[in-house]
């Protein structure tokens, strides 16, 4: 089972190295910066559920990082601790304008960092399931509207094929048999590829050609 991710950003080495170690020994999967320009380069590569960022550092401070990622469509989800010393409303409220989802104030006692960071990642995954339940709803309409736009054509080609088939002169069909052969085969792939697309319940997207990707539907 892989353990929850959590990155820390932290410029003083032996806050940083307790901190590490005091996660590492319950079960996370921890990872570090040295400050916020440090853990911009990092987040793609570690993918964290919970960012515990001190506030005050050198070059991009916890601030700055805070706003970064939650003006980002990519990062916005991950739960964003600020750990400050500054413990007055009006730093509260600054840490809030730019979206921090919570506060520790140090000196940080280990339990309550485990129990925020712990809620922090229940939050992270709620939402990510939402955004993912949006997403298959999304794209589960966009299927069956265009199921429908197909079938609608479909049918009046279909219809177009039979009055052609049954105008044609006895001498003509055995001729032009395995051409309707050719054509209804391949309105019945068509038909099918509708039916998959109007009846689609748990939408997947796979890889096709050149970075591109498609709708599962078979």
């Amino acid at each position: 089972m892989a353990l929850d991710k959590i990155l820390i950003v932290e410029d003083d080495s032996d806050t940083r190295f307790i901190l590490e170690r005091s996660l590492s020994k319950n079960n996370f999967e921890v990872h570090t910066a040295f400050n916020g320009l440090d853990a911009v380069r990092k987040l793609d590569a570690v993918a964290p559920q919970v960012i515990l960022a001190d506030w005050t550092m050198p070059q991009m401070d916890g601030l700055q990082l805070c706003n970064l990622v939650k003006q980002s469509e990519k990062y916005k989800l991950i739960y964003f601790i600020l750990l400050t010393a500054r413990s007055s409303l009006k730093d509260r409220v600054m840490g809030l304008d730019v979206g921090a989802d919570d506060f520790l104030v140090k000196p940080v006692e280990n339990q309550e960092l485990f129990a925020r960071i712990r809620s922090g990642i229940r939050i992270y995954n709620l939402q990510k399931e939402l955004r993912q339940t949006e997403h298959n709803k999304a794209v589960i309409e966009i299927a069956c509207g265009i199921g429908h736009q197909i079938n609608n054509p479909l049918t009046s080609l279909v219809a177009t094929i039979r009055n052609l088939e049954m105008d044609l002169p006895e001498s003509e069909k055995d001729k032009h048999k395995e051409d309707f052969q050719i054509l209804n085969e391949a309105i019945a792939r068509i038909r099918k590829s509708v039916e998959a697309l109007q009846d689609i319940q748990n939408p997947e997207i796979i890889k096709y050609i050149d970075d591109r990707r498609m709708l599962k539907i078979d």
